[in-house]
């Protein structure tokens, strides 16, 4: 079980900050599972004891203000770059205001008890045995699980070895906020209370694209492993067409350097079927690379969901579309497709991972999806 140590402040040591961002990455990229406590100044007051658990603040990061536009005599303050909010969102402003207070109140405590290297090597069902374990650990050691029965605790991992880890835990899976990669909601995922996380390969190998669409000339792309029904039937239907760009495997590095990653410079539409989980990188690949995805998965709760319209700068089908992909593209005005891509560059910022975090990337996401959250625990 993978805990992060917190430091005790003030004094020396890591950031908490960093230490924070720093546990939700690695966890996310080394598929291990950590255990968080949340609390929300208008709820309950702090742990009596910062040697039991170690209060962090989700920061206070701020762009750069936008000087282009100054305050004038008429009284009015001064807007930055970031004050911009689109119809990306569902609702812009309830984004801006609860993003703002989730600012100033939002903490997370993180049990420093448990062991980094605990589940590698170990089979599924020791993993089931070790996390029930240590979750009764947590429950004798300390008063906070019991208020809620967990319901204001969460753990992430991007890999499904995580989430298998719960699963011999029922009450677990019900009552814990799951961070996950795979939230495939037909298997247990449940959208109220659990988050999808984006599944983001970085760095990246390429700098983002956009604002290009002149340069993309290819009506649509994929290329990957046939390792899911909808894959096969892709690659089956559609490996030979003229005008959809589909190779049912991975592009030989032999081809060149950085192949693969150049095509979705030159495409207008990325496909992104469901593998082996409903999740895949190449959507966080598409967005960053300034193509519009098109999503080809079915019960997957998109990242964020419930806070950008996906419809604003994604193509959302079902995987029985797939037959008529190529003409459902084709049918999109191109002034459709501009708009997409406009909007695809503004959402770019939040799949991006940064050391430290700034203002609306994917932590500061993540932990906005925890705030709305605490809407719903009941002390």
């Amino acid at each position: 079980m993978t805990i992060v140590k917190p430091s005790l402040f003030p004094g020396g040591g890591s950031s908490p900050l960093c230490s924070l961002k720093s546990s939700l990455l690695t966890v996310a990229i080394l598929t291990f599972v950590s255990l968080f406590y949340l609390s929300h100044n208008s709820l309950r007051t702090s742990p009596p004891s910062p040697v039991v658990v170690t209060p962090i603040h989700v920061p206070q990061t701020f762009a750069k203000e936008d000087k282009t536009d100054n305050n004038d005599d008429d009284g009015t303050a001064p807007t930055t770059g970031e004050d911009n909010y689109s119809d990306v969102y569902h609702s812009p402003e309830s984004f801006r205001l609860n993003y703002a207070e989730m600012e100033k109140r939002f903490k997370v405590y993180i049990y420093p008890d448990g062991d980094p290297n605990t589940l590698q090597g170990t089979s599924y069902e020791n993993m089931t045995v070790i996390v029930q374990d240590y979750v009764d650990g947590l429950i004798a050691k300390y008063p906070y699980w019991n208020r809620t029965l967990g319901a204001d605790h969460f753990f992430v991992t991007c890999h499904d070895v995580g989430v298998r880890a719960f699963e011999g835990s029922p009450l677990l899976i019900k009552n814990i906020i799951r961070v996950v990669c795979s939230p495939s909601y037909n298997v247990g995922f449940i959208p109220h209370k659990d988050v999808a996380l984006p599944q983001v390969l970085q760095p990246f190998a390429l700098p983002a694209g956009g604002n290009d669409v002149e340069n993309r000339t290819t009506l649509g792309f994929w290329a990957g492993h046939r390792n899911s029904k909808i894959r096969v039937i892709l690659a089956r239907v559609w490996e030979n067409d003229t005008e959809l760009d589909i190779s049912n495997n991975r592009i030989n590095r032999a081809t060149g350097h950085l192949v693969y990653q150049k095509r979705f410079y030159r495409t207008k539409f990325c496909i992104c079927p469901g593998g082996s989980q409903v999740n895949s990188a190449r959507i966080t690949d598409s967005i960053h690379y300034g193509c519009v995805p098109v999503i080809l998965s079915d019960y997957y709760d998109l990242p964020f969901n419930d806070i950008l319209d996906w419809r604003k700068f994604a193509v959302v089908l079902r995987e029985r579309d797939v037959y008529n992909l190529k003409q459902i593209l084709k049918n999109i005005p191109q002034s459709e497709f501009v708009s997409l891509h406009n909007n695809l560059v503004k959402v770019q910022k939040h799949i991006q991972w940064n050391s430290p975090p700034v203002k609306f990337d994917a932590f500061h996401m993540i932990m906005y999806e925890l705030w709305l959250r605490h809407h719903v625990i009941k002390y």
